[in-house]
């Protein structure tokens, strides 16, 4: 189980652009990552053929996620926004192509924070819609090699897809090779019985990424995750791709409300992504 390890841009600098890219990633080599997921707030703050090179001056990989303001939305109601979500998820693939990336990762269907009641015939009506939107942004992806992957969120920042359950439902729908499953521990840690079965259950077939997260969002083995069963899991389905530490400073404006952002959870952010990336190494390379 050849794990490749990541952090989030996020941890220190939002939003990421390309003079935060020149500073942030020999400070992340050095710790020791593979990989600088590298977030998409706006589409024009980063020059992405630059940061690709920045990237490969630096020998790390790269991720990319996605990040769905309000304006970015594919199941919304007003078919305007519907189209803002797609064409920004489009220029979201171009991006992680220009950068080198593949996998585009985040909760790929609604705004974070958006929660509403639904029927279970609404419920089945929005599923429709996505799996219909997915379909043609999975077939953009896979012309660009990239791979979408889909994240559930915890109830509060989603009434829509907070299990692997119902991801597995719009996934296998979909049933495109560019459209997977990236599942985050902290919204595991709220919504799953078990973070092993529910791992288990998404399976190496689906599972393309995973955010490792404490509950607190703090360093990964900081906190009460049940970090052995996730391990243990990962090892069950073979799991090689990436592992990333995702967490935010107070300057991700654009989700910091909706993720609950209000005060630092390390003593410094360089602390949470090294003590994080330790303990990973423990759990997950030998």
């Amino acid at each position: 189980m050849a794990v490749r390890f990541g952090v989030n841009g996020w941890v220190w600098v939002s939003p990421l652009n390309t003079d935060e890219l020149k500073t942030l990633a020999p400070r992340v080599k050095a710790m020791g990552f593979d990989i600088l997921e590298v977030p998409l707030e706006g589409i024009g703050d980063l020059d992405y053929k630059v940061g690709a090179q920045i990237l490969k001056d630096n020998g790390l990989g790269v991720t990319t996620c996605a990040a769905m303001g309000p304006d970015r939305d594919l199941i919304h109601e007003d078919a305007k926004i519907r189209e803002s979500g797609l064409t920004y998820i489009r220029q979201a693939i171009e991006a992680t192509h220009t950068l080198g990336g593949t996998n585009l990762v985040g909760p790929i269907y609604s705004a974070v924070g958006r929660v509403w009641q639904q029927t279970a015939a609404d419920r089945a009506k929005d599923v429709d819609l996505l799996v219909q939107n997915l379909g043609l942004l999975a077939k953009a992806a896979g012309d660009s090699g990239v791979v979408l992957g889909i994240e559930p969120l915890n109830r509060f920042e989603t009434s829509f897809i907070n299990t692997a359950d119902q991801v597995i439902e719009v996934i296998d729908r979909v049933n495109h090779a560019s459209c997977k499953v990236m599942l985050d521990s902290f919204h595991m840690n709220i919504e799953e019985k078990s973070l092993g079965a529910a791992i288990r259950k998404v399976g190496k077939a689906r599972l393309c990424h995973f955010h490792a997260c404490e509950n607190d969002r703090g360093a990964p083995g900081s906190g009460n995750v049940t970090w052995g069963e996730v391990g243990q899991a990962l090892r069950d389905i073979d799991f090689a791709g990436p592992v990333v530490i995702e967490s935010f400073t107070d300057k991700v404006k654009s989700i910091a409300r909706a993720a609950a952002i209000w005060r630092p959870f390390e003593r410094s952010q360089d602390a949470l992504a090294e003590n994080g990336l330790e303990f990973l190494k423990r759990l997950l390379a030998g």
